[in-house]
């Protein structure tokens, strides 16, 4: 069973009406990457070998800008679910896109999860994936525990502790609204079993739609194996649905990436004023200062002395330079130069090895490449 084939069905399709957005959901970022991308971002390092990507409300656009910042080795297919009739109707588009090859093979594995959950660590669907495959499980749902479950779907367990079904909030009783465990959307299922279970789904519930979560209930009525595992941090599987909650993300991925740095050799005087892209990369002996904020694809070398109060968007930072208050997209800064305080460069700006600029200038691109003191 260790050897089984995985493939995953990522839910992205909603319009996200609480985000009060033109833009659609899945594209709003996080530390410079969407929401979505974070997800498979973490597929990515559970090698799964191809993700199907199920789009809606904005299709174009989320497939567009999946593809262009797609992982070399993971094949993302897109389907659109061109009606909205729940998650259930969402993951059956969903595995249409998996090759035909796959069709009649038992041993593969299908991660289905929300497009929403940015904070999701690579190790806990690795972990969701091991629990599935050790106990020759049908289907395996990560749970959490939450002393405010509000708005999720509540674990409806057997006499024997077993995972009977899940019900949505919207038609729980009090009792079973009562409960703190709960579904957090993300699943693995074994394929063979799966298609089958959506096909007995039935809209007949409060919102009319075709509840994913309903497939754990037919599953076990057929007398399969249902298993659960609990997630160590019930922050992970948090989804994303407004503006608040894309702040509480953000918070909380930045505060992973600067923990990281800091362990590799990065030095953040004040980590909590401190923002770094995830995209960005810095090596060993960098110091950011307070108020600094690194963005798109910026790569600052070792030694670099960054801030207070700089901002740096795809930039690149030369060995042992200085930046002081300055503020500067698509430029290079040379090893050993200075720089500011407030000082602007303009796109294109090209600062050379052991310049001097500033105070108070504002440099063009053709400024920038004399090295003006």
């Amino acid at each position: 069973m260790g050897s089984r084939r995985l493939t995953a069905v990522v839910l992205a399709a909603g319009e996200g009406t609480r985000m009060r957005s033109a833009r659609p959901k899945p594209l709003h970022e996080l530390c410079g990457r969407p929401m979505v991308a974070h997800v498979i971002d973490a597929l990515a390092e559970v090698a799964a070998e191809r993700v199907v990507v199920v789009v809606g409300h904005g299709a174009e656009a989320v497939s567009k800008t999946l593809q262009e910042m797609s992982h070399p080795d993971l094949p993302i297919e897109f389907v659109e679910q061109r009606v909205q009739r729940g998650t259930g109707d969402a993951a059956a588009v969903g595995l249409t896109g998996l090759p035909n090859d796959l069709e009649d093979d038992d041993d593969i594995d299908v991660i289905v999860l929300p497009g929403d959950t940015p904070l999701l660590r690579p190790q806990t669907l690795a972990a969701l994936v091991r629990v599935h495959r050790e106990t020759d499980a049908a289907a395996t749902l990560l749970t959490a525990y939450l002393e405010n479950p509000y708005g999720y779907g509540r674990v409806i367990r057997s006499r024997d502790e077993r995972v009977a079904r899940i019900i949505e909030e919207s038609d729980a009783d009090d009792e079973e609204r009562a409960i703190q465990e709960v579904c957090t959307s993300i699943y693995c299922f074994r394929r063979s079993v799966l298609a089958p279970a959506l096909r007995r789904l039935s809209p007949e519930n409060a919102q009319g739609e075709y509840y994913l979560t309903d497939a754990i209930a037919v599953l076990h009525d057929a007398g399969y194996n249902v298993v659960s595992m609990v997630a160590a941090d019930p922050m992970e599987t948090a989804g994303v649905n407004d503006r608040a909650q894309l702040a509480v993300a953000e918070a909380e991925l930045r505060d992973r990436t600067n923990e990281r740095w800091m362990r590799r050799g990065v030095t953040m005087i004040d980590p909590e004023r401190t923002y770094v892209d995830a995209d960005v990369q810095l090596e060993a002996d960098v110091t950011l200062y307070p108020g600094t904020v690194l963005e798109g694809s910026t790569v600052v070398a070792g030694h670099a002395v960054i801030g207070p109060d700089t901002r740096l968007s795809d930039c690149s930072v030369g060995e042992g330079a200085e930046l002081e208050q300055v503020v500067a997209r698509s430029s290079s800064i040379g090893a050993g130069a200075r720089v500011g305080p407030f000082v602007v460069l303009e796109p294109g700006s090209v600062v050379e090895a052991g310049a001097r600029i500033g105070p108070f200038s504002r440099v063009g691109a053709e400024d920038a490449e004399e090295g003006p003191a």
